[in-house]
This record gives C-alpha cells, sequence and structure tokens, in this order.
C-alpha cells in the first residue's frame, strides 16, 4: 500500500512536470544601471524563481542590520574579500552551471550585486527563462549618488517614501538630500511646523529603513534666505532681513542662529545617519541694516556660523554657491555657451578680485554646490568649479530631474542636463552630484521615475548606452519586457501638449502668475467669441487653436498608447495611471478651445454643437479633476490643512498659493469654467 501510494505521488509530480511549462534560453535581460563590464554566455539552468527564494534571504540579513560576508546558501554565494580592487561599492557577479558567486570589497559591493541579481531574476522570470550564464565586473563611476527630495509644498503617504527607497536602492542610488522645511514637527521651535508635519520619529523611522538599504539621509534646512516657512510665523519677525519680507534672516543677530540651530538639531534627531547639513543659502541679499559690510560679507558671516555648527556636530555642511559668483559679477558668464573660453578669462579676470579678496572667509570644511540646471558643459560653469577647486574648497554639482514645470517634467525628463553634468562631475574626478527634484511647481512625484533613472545610470555608469537605450531600460525595469519596445514610448509626445496647457486659456500671463495679478484674474483669461462677428475670435487665435487640432491627435495616440501599456505591463501601472491623468487635463484644454472654435463658426449646427458641449463642460471637467485626484491622493496628501499658514511667495512658486489642491493646481480651468457660464 505504501509502495501504491509513492507511486501515485511520483507519477502526479512527472505529470505535473510536464504540464508546466519549460524554461526558455530566450531573454531580453536590460540592466539599471548598465555593468562596467558584462559578458553574457547564454543561459544556465538555474531556475529565477527558486533563486529569488535565497536572494530574498539574503536581501533580509543586509536589510536587518547583518552582515553578508559569507552568505552561503543553496546556488548563492557571497564573499567579502578587502583587497579585491574595485571601487568601493563595487562588485563581481558571476552565474555559471555550479550557481552564483558575488565578490567585493565591501559590505554595500555585496548588497549592490544581490541588487543586480534582483534584476536578473525578475527579467528571467519576466520572460519564462533560465537565468543567464553571465560574468559581471561593475563599480560606480561617482562616489556619492544623492536624490533631492524636496517636501517643502506637500508631503507623500508614508508608506510611498519607504518604496521610494526601495526603488532608489533597486538603481543604486546611495543617498538624499532631504529639504524638509516645516514637514517635520520640531519640539525646540514647534511654531515652525506645519500641522500635517510629520513627527521626529517618523522621519526616523523612513532614514532607517534607507539606510538599510545603503541609502544615507541628510537633511537641507533652508537658512538665511528661502525662510518663509519660518519667517512668515510673527513670533520670528524680529529676525527678519527685512522687516516687511518673509524671505531672509538678519545674518547680523544672534537670535538667528538660535532659531536654525534649534531646527538643525531637531532635523539631525530625524536624520540620525546624516553625514551632510545642507544649510542652503541661495539667492539671497540681505541688507546689513546700515553696518557697512557688502553682501557677499553679510553671507559669509553667516556660512561661517552655520558651518561651525556643523563641524561641531561632525557633518560636513553643504552650501548653495551662487551668491558669492553673483555678488562677484560672475553668475551670468556660466549661462551663456557662446562664450568662449577666452572671453570667460576675460569676464574672470576682471572680477576675480571681488571674490579673492574675500577668499580666507569662505569655510574650509564647506563643499560648494554648483548647482546648474541647464548648461553644466557651459566653459563659464567650468571655470567657476575651477576657482573653488584652484582654492582648496571642495565641489560637488547640482543637476535637476524637475525644474519648474507644470503637471510632469518636461525636456527629455532633462536627460540633457543630467548627462553633461554626471560627464563632467566623472571627468574631474568628483566625489559625487546630486539631482534636484524642485516641487515648487509640484508635479506627482512618481512622474519623476524616469529622470531619476537616468541620473542612476549616468552617475554609476557613466555614458554607456544612448538616451533612448537608457528609456528602454527605464521601461522595462519599471513595466516589463514587453513595455520595452518603443511602440510604448509616449512620454517625449506628451511634453509639447503639457507645455502648450500650462497658459493656453490665459492672454498676457503666466499661470503661476495669475494669483499675484493686481488686475482681476479672470481679465487675463482667453476671450470669448462674439457671436455677431462669426470667425473674429478664430482668426485671433488661429495659431491657438491650430495647436489644439494637433495636439488633440497627439494626446489620442498617447492615451491609446497607456491603455495599451496598462495591459501589457506587469508592474508598476500606478505610473501608467498619473500619466493618463496629465493626459486626460491637457486634452480637456485642447478640446475646450476647439469648442469655442466652433461657437466661432457662423454655421448655426456648429454653434448649436459648440452651446451642447459649453453647457456640459463644467460636469466633464469635475469628473476629470475627481478622477485625477483619485489617482494622486494613493500616494500623496493633497490639501494642506485648514490652520495651514502661506508665506508671501517669493519665487511665485504655483504650489505654494493655495491650502486646496485644485485652487493651485486647477486655478485657472476653475476661472476659465466661471466665464463660459457668462
Amino acid at each position: 500500500m505504501k509502495f501504491a501510494f509513492q507511486s501515485i505521488l511520483i507519477f502526479a509530480l512527472l505529470i505535473s512536470y510536464a504540464c508546466s511549462p519549460a524554461l526558455k534560453e530566450e531573454a531580453n535581460f536590460q540592466l539599471l544601471p548598465v555593468p562596467a563590464e558584462v559578458s553574457w554566455m547564454g543561459f544556465s539552468r538555474l531556475n529565477p524563481s527558486e533563486i529569488k527564494e535565497v536572494l530574498e534571504k539574503a536581501k533580509h540579513e543586509f536589510t536587518s542590520g547583518n552582515k553578508l560576508e559569507g552568505f552561503n546558501e543553496s546556488d548563492l554565494t557571497l564573499v567579502l574579500d578587502e583587497g579585491f580592487e574595485l571601487k568601493n561599492e563595487g562588485y563581481q557577479l558571476g552565474i555559471n552551471a555550479d550557481g552564483i558567486n558575488i565578490l567585493s570589497n565591501s559590505e554595500a559591493g555585496l548588497w549592490y550585486g544581490l541588487m543586480t541579481l534582483e534584476q536578473l531574476i525578475q527579467d528571467a522570470e519576466d520572460q519564462n527563462a533560465y537565468l543567464p550564464l553571465v560574468e559581471i565586473k561593475d563599480e560606480p563611476a561617482l562616489a556619492y549618488r544623492a536624490v533631492h527630495l524636496d517636501v517643502k509644498h506637500h508631503l507623500a503617504k508614508k508608506e510611498y517614501y519607504y518604496e521610494l527607497m526601495d526603488r532608489f536602492a533597486a538603481m543604486k542610488i546611495n543617498a538624499i538630500i532631504i529639504e524638509i522645511e516645516d514637514k517635520l514637527a520640531y519640539q525646540l521651535q514647534p511654531k515652525v511646523a506645519a500641522p500635517d508635519a510629520y513627527s521626529i520619529e517618523e522621519w526616523k523611522a523612513i532614514s532607517d529603513y534607507a539606510m538599510a538599504r545603503n541609502i544615507r539621509m541628510s537633511p537641507l534646512v533652508q537658512g538665511l534666505g528661502h525662510a518663509s516657512f519660518i519667517l512668515k510665523h510673527p513670533e520670528y519677525v524680529s529676525v527678519r532681513d527685512d522687516p516687511e519680507s518673509d524671505w531672509a534672516f538678519n545674518p547680523l543677530d544672534e537670535k538667528t542662529y538660535e532659531v536654525q540651530f534649534d531646527l538643525y538639531t531637531d532635523a539631525l534627531k530625524a536624520f540620525t545617519h546624516a553625514n551632510y547639513l545642507h544649510v542652503g543659502g541661495d539667492e539671497v541679499h540681505t541688507t546689513g541694516r546700515n553696518s557697512g559690510m557688502s553682501p557677499l560679507e553679510l553671507q559669509l558671516t553667516w556660512l561661517n556660523r552655520v558651518s561651525k555648527y556643523a563641524e561641531e556636530k561632525g557633518l560636513t555642511p553643504i552650501f548653495w554657491d551662487d551668491m558669492p559668483l553673483q555678488n562677484a559679477g560672475l553668475y551670468r558668464s556660466i549661462y551663456n555657451r557662446n562664450l568662449s573660453e577666452a572671453q570667460i578669462d576675460s569676464i574672470w579676470s576682471v572680477n576675480e578680485s571681488k571674490l579673492n579678496e574675500f577668499v580666507d572667509m569662505f569655510p574650509k570644511n564647506c563643499i560648494y554646490m554648483r548647482w546648474n540646471y541647464s548648461m553644466p558643459e557651459s566653459p563659464g560653469n567650468k571655470r567657476a568649479i575651477q576657482w573653488f577647486t584652484q582654492n582648496g574648497f571642495k565641489v560637488m554639482g547640482a543637476t535637476a530631474g524637475q525644474t519648474r514645470w507644470n503637471l510632469m517634467p518636461l525636456e527629455n525628463s532633462n536627460t540633457a542636463n543630467i548627462r553633461d553634468f554626471a560627464l563632467s562631475s566623472i571627468d574631474l574626478n568628483a566625489d559625487g552630484l546630486l539631482l534636484t527634484l524642485w516641487d515648487d511647481d509640484s508635479p506627482l512625484f512618481e512622474l519623476y521615475q524616469r529622470g531619476i533613472a537616468t541620473f542612476a545610470e549616468y552617475t554609476w555608469s557613466g555614458q554607456k548606452r544612448t538616451e533612448d537605450e537608457i528609456h528602454t531600460a527605464f521601461r522595462q525595469r519599471m513595466f516589463g519586457p514587453d513595455l520595452a519596445s518603443e511602440e510604448y514610448a509616449f512620454i517625449e509626445s506628451l511634453e509639447g501638449p503639457v507645455a502648450f496647457w500650462k497658459n493656453a486659456l490665459l492672454d498676457g500671463t503666466d499661470r503661476n502668475r495669475l494669483k499675484k495679478l493686481s488686475k482681476t484674474p479672470d481679465e487675463f483669461l482667453i476671450t470669448m467669441p462674439i457671436l455677431d462677428s462669426a470667425g473674429a475670435w478664430t482668426a485671433k487665435y488661429q495659431e491657438r487653436v491650430s495647436k489644439a487640432e494637433e495636439n488633440l491627435k497627439i494626446v489620442e495616440e498617447v492615451l491609446a498608447k497607456i491603455e495599451a501599456s496598462k495591459k501589457a505591463a506587469l508592474r508598476n501601472t500606478y505610473n501608467l495611471e498619473a500619466y493618463e491623468q496629465v493626459a486626460k487635463v491637457v486634452q480637456f484644454t485642447n478640446q475646450a478651445l476647439l469648442t469655442l472654435a466652433k461657437l466661432d463658426h457662423p454655421s448655426g449646427e456648429e454653434r448649436n454643437i459648440a452651446k451642447a458641449e459649453l453647457a456640459g463642460m463644467e460636469a466633464k471637467w469635475n469628473a476629470i479633476e475627481s478622477e485625477l485626484e483619485s489617482v494622486y491622493g494613493k500616494t500623496r496628501v493633497l490639501n494642506k490643512p485648514d490652520d495651514y499658514v502661506l508665506d508671501q511667495d517669493h519665487h511665485i512658486h504655483l504650489a505654494n498659493q493655495a491650502k486646496k489642491f485644485s485652487d493651485w493646481q486647477f486655478h485657472v480651468e476653475n476661472l476659465f469654467l466661471e466665464k463660459i457660464k457668462e
């Protein structure tokens, strides 16, 4: 009886094995970032699903704070050899017939070997294939690869920050500079905290989670300028540089430092693994209160005080470097790529003395962050970096994946700028690079992902692939191998319609400035057709109407691609849903313009169609907005608390102009709907 049972069991297993699909020896592997050296040699007989179980055990060891050195289980062996000649965080990964070996000279390198193995497993599973036979030797081009997490205008839901840390780890990003402003519940200066700020303990938990994945979080607490989140409160008016402005601190008032040091102290309780303290310091002139000190002296006076605080805490201060260059009359030359090196040298020969006069006041322990979001390759930018390095100062660059763009990042996710600054940093043997992701006009953070992946590629690998190849790899990593195909690419097609959308319903102003205007805002809306003057409106807005017609077709194609992508994607469909909402918002504006053109038509039939469309426009928009808020609300805290105090909005940040999401994001659309009712 026992023998009969065993026979039945073996037969059942054989039937099961015969019925299960055999693994293939054919697959497309797309690693991101691409390794320094890869040799593909065919396919192993290793089942990725079985190896995945062992991988998860190894990952758990690392994230639990245990050592990966000596991990040896089933087909996976990890070896730490401190004499292995690779850069820190580098690794060697081999998959052969006998199993998988990862070798590194650091625990972080073993971790990154696991991250690469995880991508290989994912691709193999996605395509029902064996793991490849492969030899990889890999190391980072830049040691410090940091993402700027800007939370000043809104918070994401806490679980989303944890998800981001896992994504960053997979792309071998190893640092975050978090611009925390009022989104930390300060204990020493509690008035500064927003009503919905996360507590020190909540941020510390996120920081610990990141550090467990080799991502070190350091705070950026704005000071001297960009201080509206503090100085907007009546309690701090006395330390304003200008009593009428909440922008800047008085650098000659001792209470300034009492406040700022309290904020630093609490921020460092939240981000206990910090190795840097970013003190800001950009875009600010102070008056000096009749002290006779120049703007540069005043700024360096402040910078020395905050740099000394950082040094006493064992931290390296980081400072945006633009104001010394502006005060010396050198800043504009950075943003003119038409100037030759000889012309740049001429400009510096005239103005460099203004810097040199105070060179001894520049703190030596500070990193001067040379930020440039449009032309890091310009001779002027390189000359500025050279001045700092020649004078013995440490320099780090800052590029951008998002600047002042509404709805979504544009310019191909700013790929060219990211590439140029990363390659320049590698050539200059810089320690690292920061990817700024500004929240000023506050697209959904999920839409920054392609730019982050591009940054991860260039800072780890340098230039080994074309832009298109990197974006192809991003689609495969993000959604699965089917979406690697160019037929699913749509982001670049959506950029033009998004840029047009911003001011398409306005005349003579910019969406961001609308709330600042002295006139009634609806005076700057596009005019309505006058029925007694058929054709006049269309003649006036012919270029805009033509563009709307063109965009309508483009966005229809984009929406079709997104729909197909959602069906083919194996994961991360939320990212596609977010782009879909952007496309629907843009499409509403295109259709609204074409409806007004119909209303302007001499044909009664066209006008009747237009009137029917206008009558249903508010309901249509409400449905679009409601769906968008539902999608965005999965990861974002949409509205500021009712008791949140808005500041003076010196730099016209759209996301800073109202407490309710729809009141700043869609202020124009709401005004437009009111106008068509008239």
